[in-house]
């Protein structure tokens, strides 16, 4: 993502400009920046705001693209000094429900995730009192922050606004919605078909569950084997050895754009996640704790794994599509 160490200030510009006018677009930027009026347009420019990264260069945002439901579009995201992730960033939409979060459910609220990254050394590395004192030292933020919350920045109001912003980032627009609506023209006969196999054959509704197709479980699908997979997962959260590998099953709305998949990105369309599923052991063999669910082949012929492609793809919520 980022080339030469040496170019902090250009890159610094650019990513200022390229977050702002990434939100602009997609339609959850506001107009006039130095009129801040409400929680929510106060989270939403400092989540696109390179003042929240220890060098300046780089905002949520920059992981979390608004073109992409928020997500990134490579396997682990680049973060400050060039710091390469360890897993991939998962979508900001669709959090408002959620009862844990992160890929090992290690917050309980999007009030404590939302400072998580900023203060992780190998994202934006740069800690909470000092972003505190770098809001209350900016006209901007210190006079938007006494408007709204009467009181100069804090970690608490700081979170609060992050995260009241992230709760307007629900989406049930989708084609899929217009579908169950009532409309049964607004999918294809394919992704008709592929609905079908998600509740039947290929069994996905059991983990897959609910309006934002999640249960808020955490599951080992086998793609932990303690060797080049060797993410331990919900163990290490918990320290419990029956929770190796285990991760948090994400919502699938808006999934066709938020590619690369799993927590490790190692699936770079939807069909080759299809097809994991279909047969894990053609992938990986030696997964350790793996579900039960997946012991045996789902037996998917081609036609049906494109038909549930279709499905999925029916989920996109119709402000991302481009």
């Amino acid at each position: 993502m980022y080339v030469l160490s040496f170019l902090n200030n250009r890159r610094m510009i650019i990513s200022m400009l390229l977050s702002g006018l990434i939100a602009l677009l997609v339609g959850f930027q506001s107009d006039d920046r130095n009129n801040i009026m409400t929680k929510e347009q106060l989270g939403e420019h400092l989540f696109s705001d390179p003042i929240l990264s220890g060098d300046h260069t780089l905002s949520c945002a920059s992981c979390h693209k608004p073109q992409y439901g928020f997500a990134d579009t490579v396997a682990f995201s680049v973060g400050v000094r060039d710091k390469v992730g360890r897993r991939n960033t998962p979508t900001v939409t669709n959090l408002s429900g959620r009862p844990m979060l992160f890929w090992d459910g290690r917050a309980g609220s999007l009030e404590e995730q939302a400072l998580v990254p900023i203060a992780n050394p190998d994202e934006m590395d740069l800690p909470i009192e000092k972003a505190i004192e770098r809001l209350k030292n900016s006209n901007l933020y210190k006079k938007a922050f006494l408007q709204i919350f009467k009181e100069e920045p804090t970690q608490k109001n700081l979170s609060k606004a992050l995260a009241v912003f992230q709760r307007t980032l629900e989406t049930v627009n989708s084609p899929y919605d217009r579908y169950i609506d009532g409309d049964d023209n607004a999918i294809s006969a394919e992704a008709k078909r592929g609905r079908m196999l998600f509740i039947g054959k290929a069994n996905c509704n059991t983990c897959h569950s609910g309006e934002d197709f999640t249960a808020d479980r955490f599951k080992s699908i086998g793609l932990y084997n303690g060797k080049e997979l060797n993410d331990k997962g919900r163990y290490e959260i918990t320290g419990d050895s029956s929770q190796l590998g285990l991760f948090k099953v994400p919502g699938l709305r808006n999934i066709a754009i938020t590619a690369p998949y799993m927590h490790n990105g190692m699936f770079k369309t939807l069909k080759e996640v299809v097809e994991y599923y279909n047969n894990p052991d053609a992938f990986v063999q030696d997964g350790k704790n793996r579900d039960l669910a997946l012991d045996k082949p789902l037996q998917l012929s081609e036609q049906e794994v494109d038909d549930l492609v279709a499905f999925l793809e029916t989920l996109t919520d119709d402000r991302f599509k481009k």
